[in-house]
């Protein structure tokens, strides 16, 4: 297999480990999906509800799951927006991966919601992503690693209306909680939270597991082309590489200052798809992108509210 392009530290994934502690993370993260599955096939007929995303952690993780032997489902959320070369890989080398198509692409999304999708207003992903997996126990590939947020979360999560519960399913006292609780609460299982990007790596090498080609061609994370989470210079390579998915979202944008003239709204000074298209990937900030005319980000947010 090719060997996978050098990100930022990926060299150190190379280097010697005096204590190898891959194992005993690899164990654990069996010993959970084993210890719940009783309950995860109560809630559901087809079991845990695993959240795949075709990237090298939720590869990681189906692998686990299969490791494990229990009974689950992976289920993919086509977004529109997912680079060709993602849907190809799922198709081809996971095709027992469910993939659930969206009531609106991501285009009629935008101009439903009459402002482009931000960091601060990630409604792409309430819809098109989050939608699935209710009633079942589900399973996801975050890690601690990748954000501040995602720091604060543990291996096992209740989420109810009143609030989130967070375990750390390190004891016969966590196993008693999640068999209890009331069904009306959502379960979510994070079994490799506590793995470094080296230790995904370095179990893909170990057991051979297939990984999407893109990150053998400069990409560092695989996601939907166009997310606003994602660098700027992360956009500006996705973009190069997927011409046409840059002007789909400035036609889309041109539709959607349209729908806001339409109903009322301001449009700032706005001209067109490509001013929203420059606002979008470069703020206000005194750049030589900068386009004149373009509105703050508090005053877009004040006119969408």
């Amino acid at each position: 297999r090719q060997q996978h392009n050098q990100c930022e530290g990926r060299e150190r994934m190379e280097q010697y480990r005096l204590f190898d502690d891959l194992p005993e993370k690899e164990k654990r993260a069996i010993q959970m999906f084993q210890m719940f599955e009783d309950a995860a096939v109560r809630y559901h007929p087809d079991g845990y509800y695993l959240a795949f995303s075709g990237g090298k952690d939720s590869v990681v993780l189906y692998m686990l799951a299969k490791m494990a032997r229990v009974k689950f489902r992976a289920h993919y959320h086509l977004t529109t927006v997912d680079p060709p070369e993602l849907v190809w890989f799922i198709r081809k080398e996971y095709p027992e991966v469910k993939i659930a198509y969206p009531a609106l692409t991501m285009w009629e999304l935008i101009v439903k919601k009459q402002m482009p999708p931000l960091r601060t207003a990630r409604y792409c992903c309430e819809v098109l992503k989050e939608q699935g997996g209710k009633g079942a126990f589900t399973v996801t590939g975050v890690r601690w690693e990748e954000s501040r947020k995602r720091a604060e979360r543990n291996f096992l999560e209740i989420h109810k209306k009143k609030g989130t519960i967070y375990l750390n399913c390190d004891n016969e006292e966590d196993r008693r909680k999640i068999e209890i609780c009331s069904l009306k609460g959502k379960r979510i299982l994070n079994p490799i939270i506590d793995w470094t990007e080296e230790d995904i790596w370095r179990f893909i090498r170990k057991y051979q597991v297939p990984y999407c080609c893109l990150y053998d061609q400069g990409f560092c994370r695989i996601g939907c082309i166009g997310c606003p989470l994602a660098s700027t210079k992360s956009r500006e390579q996705e973009f190069l590489r997927y011409p046409k998915y840059r002007d789909a979202y400035i036609r889309t944008f041109d539709r959607m200052v349209a729908a806001r003239t339409a109903s009322g709204k301001t449009k700032g000074n706005w001209k067109d798809g490509e001013s929203v298209f420059r606002w979008w990937m470069y703020g206000n900030g005194k750049t030589e992108k900068q386009v004149a005319g373009q509105i703050e980000l508090k005053d877009f947010i004040d006119m969408a509210a």
